[in-house]
């Protein structure tokens, strides 16, 4: 008997999808299941479910003072399976932030600031003695588990007058430790993204890909792509969102896909002040705004499930498939208009709403 079986389910396609939970992972998968379980979910054909939505870039070590988040909050009450905080922490507490995460509901991984005390404040790769690569990997050797990359934050206050030394230091411990992803911050020169983009190679993350910044993807004298940018791309650097107080710009987006580039994942940078003041709010709020673009829901959907799971080696997570964790969010699709603002105060108004209705994390059932 199975534990939990959901019934009556569709994808994002409409494809009809009944899935069976047994000890907290997915047991089967089919366009119906006969079989009998502790508990039924019935979705009467008018729910759509996925592999858990993942946010690849949230803050949420919540004893920081600049960047912070609880877990639960972003997380499973949003529809959200998986977060990875992204370099919240460093070395020397990123110990005790692994302690906080073991309380919550929603699975959490971080990425490991190249700083050792993480973003304590804004210019933490000001001072490069706080980058030692011994500590960070000691850190990796004791949370492999927890620890699924690195991030440095590469713009000009955070760098300080240390221009590209501290990507170039990062690379550096990414190639001693097993070549683990790497997330790279872009925001406002110096280091030009020029120079970044030639350090980054493929597999790297490049997150706030469409911020609006003179420093960003776009020359805002031609409104084009700028040509590094697009080398860059089609060497396999992955394009994040990384939407964030500051980083989403709707034209950048717009002129992106016009152009034929488009972002490999979608992710938050979400924290307690954009979650509470916007623009953030929360990761459907994302969804809709890269809706809006012109993104279709499956590609969106692919975006926070499969592609971040490949991007940060989670094996068990991303896919409706049989063995794989039974991490799943349960979500609508209504028509409904809605304003939508980016991170530089333009709107556009959305028809479309998605909104998550149950989160399952590990066979965990949670109403939203």
């Amino acid at each position: 008997m199975f534990d939990t079986l959901i019934k009556n389910g569709k994808l994002i396609d409409g494809t009809k999808i009944e899935v069976a939970l047994e000890k907290g992972k997915i047991k089967a998968i089919a366009a119906e299941i006969d079989q009998p379980a502790k508990e039924t979910i019935d979705l009467a054909g008018k729910y759509y479910l996925s592999a858990g939505w993942i946010d690849d870039h949230v803050h949420c070590y919540e004893k920081m003072n600049l960047y912070y988040d609880y877990p639960d909050q972003i997380g499973v009450e949003k529809g959200v399976t998986t977060v990875i905080d992204a370099g919240t922490t460093g070395a020397e507490n990123i110990r005790d932030f692994y302690q906080l995460t073991k309380a919550v509901k929603t699975n959490v991984y971080a990425l490991v600031n190249i700083s050792k005390w993480g973003i304590v404040e804004q210019d933490e790769l000001a001072d490069l003695t706080k980058v030692q690569e011994e500590l960070v990997k000691n850190a990796l050797l004791e949370l492999p588990e927890f620890i699924v990359g690195i991030k440095a934050r590469m713009s000009k206050t955070v760098v300080g007058e240390n221009g590209i030394t501290p990507l170039e230091l990062a690379k550096k411990i990414q190639g001693e430790n097993d070549n683990l992803p790497l997330m790279v911050h872009i925001g406002s020169a110096p280091p030009e993204l020029q120079e970044v983009l030639g350090v980054m190679e493929k597999g790297d993350v490049l997150t706030h890909c469409f911020n609006g910044k003179p420093n960003g993807i776009l020359d805002q004298a031609t409104d084009t792509i700028k040509d590094f940018v697009w080398t860059a791309y089609q060497k396999g650097i992955v394009f994040d969102i990384g939407h964030g107080t500051d980083s989403f710009n709707f034209h950048v987006a717009e002129t992106a896909l016009k152009a034929g580039m488009k972002a490999a994942s979608i992710s938050t940078d979400i924290y307690i002040r954009n979650r509470t003041n916007g623009p953030v709010f929360d990761m459907a709020t994302t969804l809709e705004k890269l809706r809006v673009v012109g993104y279709s829901w499956s590609e969106i959907i692919d975006k926070i499930t499969t592609v971040p799971a490949q991007n940060f080696h989670l094996t068990n997570k991303g896919k409706l498939e049989e063995g794989f964790d039974a991490d799943i969010t349960i979500f609508e699709i209504v028509e409904k208009e809605k304003e939508l603002t980016d991170s530089n105060g333009f709107t556009r108004q959305a028809t479309e709403q998605i909104i998550p209705v149950r989160t399952i994390i590990g066979g965990v059932i949670y109403d939203n």
